[in-house]
């Protein structure tokens, strides 16, 4: 976020194009993750700057803390001043310190929550399967007890393609990160507690629809990608789902933003 708003860089252009874009879909709730901001948050000039790019809105941003590292993960959320909100505060008791690094954030507005998440990533070489596996099953639970208290949007970079058919390359990516059977199979539970991958509900079949592409080998080119990126809502929401988008033309940076419209 940092970057984006006060760099001149050509990389730092197109992400303040993407800002620009994201406020132009005038989207009610908008949910950004890995914002990299210091323990301390946004300055006043980012927020300044933010409420040029989001005018009209209210934000709220978890950034990494001690013992963390320093400009880490961290998540933000922007929604409607028209909207009411309170800030739900989170810690899962997950492993190392990844309830330090800003990746969960909820509000609940009322008749529903709205969490953002950026799931650890189980790294090179799996070496931090094990953990990310204890997050996954701690969040399930989580989301679990959200919903028993009433409906649950939960949206983030997941980490995860759910099936074969969310990424290009299945048979050569079992032992990588974000498509292990192990990951897999968390998320497969996380969806059996009630949830549902809003995207698949409404476009089951539908191939070649990725969120993420490595910087390597010109993969967004070829669109050799991955979903990973999610809507995750309660079950008793799915009827009211009108369209799950993803937007690969939106470029600046290695995912794409991914949207969910629901009927009020």
């Amino acid at each position: 976020i940092n970057a984006a708003l006060t760099s001149s860089s050509d990389r730092a252009k197109l992400s303040q194009e993407v800002l620009k874009k994201l406020g132009n879909y005038n989207a009610d709730i908008i949910a950004i993750q890995e914002t990299k901001l210091p323990a301390e948050g946004p300055s006043d000039k980012h927020m300044e700057l933010l409420a040029q790019y989001f005018p009209g809105y209210k934000i709220e941003w978890l950034s990494s803390v001690p013992p963390a590292k320093k400009g880490y993960a961290g998540t933000m959320i922007l929604y409607k001043e028209a909207l009411s909100a309170n800030r739900q505060t989170v810690r899962l008791g997950a492993p190392d310190t990844m309830d330090d690094e800003g990746r969960l954030l909820t509000l609940d507005f009322g008749s529903f929550y709205f969490t953002n998440v950026y799931t650890p990533n189980s790294g090179d070489g799996l070496k931090r399967l094990a953990e990310r596996q204890e997050w996954d099953k701690l969040y399930a639970d989580y989301l679990a007890c959200l919903d028993s208290k009433k409906p649950v949007i939960a949206c983030g970079d997941f980490n995860v393609a759910h099936k074969e058919i969310d990424l290009a390359n299945p048979a050569s990516n079992h032992f990588s990160a974000g498509f292990t059977d192990e990951e897999r199979e968390d998320f497969t539970k996380l969806l059996a507690r009630g949830f549902t991958d809003s995207f698949r509900w409404l476009y089951p079949d539908r191939e070649n629809a990725y969120s993420w592409w490595s910087y390597r080998a010109a993969a967004r080119e070829r669109n050799v990608g991955w979903r990973i990126d999610y809507f995750v809502i309660s079950n008793r929401l799915r009827d009211r789902v009108q369209d799950a988008c993803i937007y690969p033309d939106i470029m600046g940076s290695d995912h794409c933003p991914v949207g969910l419209d629901l009927k009020a």
